[in-house]
């Protein structure tokens, strides 16, 4: 059983949703549930990219947190246009580690 959670939103935001509902053949509630819920996940991918990119977190970490696979996080830091936080300092202790 879920929460209910209570807002108050302008007209013109009412009235979109009212006009997305009839739209989709959904009700009100439905569309805003959804918009929540995509916001809420597309809010936590940002936010988890952000801090693999200030190197907080590993990028194993990021797609840990938002329940993503290794593969859709870079994906999603690919269309996202991420920094990579890799360094000249790191490239070369890789390059050695190689030889």
């Amino acid at each position: 059983m879920g929460k209910t959670v209570t807002t108050r939103v302008n007209e013109k935001l009412s009235d979109r949703i009212d006009e997305i509902a009839e739209e989709e053949g959904l009700d009100r509630s439905t569309v805003v549930r959804k918009f929540l819920a995509d916001g809420t996940e597309n809010w936590l991918i940002e936010k988890s990219l952000e801090d693999y990119e200030a190197g907080k977190i590993t990028l194993w970490q990021a797609a840990e947190r938002c329940g993503l696979t290794l593969w859709e996080i870079i994906q999603e830091a690919r269309e996202r246009e991420v920094h990579v936080p890799y360094t000249v300092e790191e490239l070369e202790e890789d390059l050695r580690a190689l030889e």
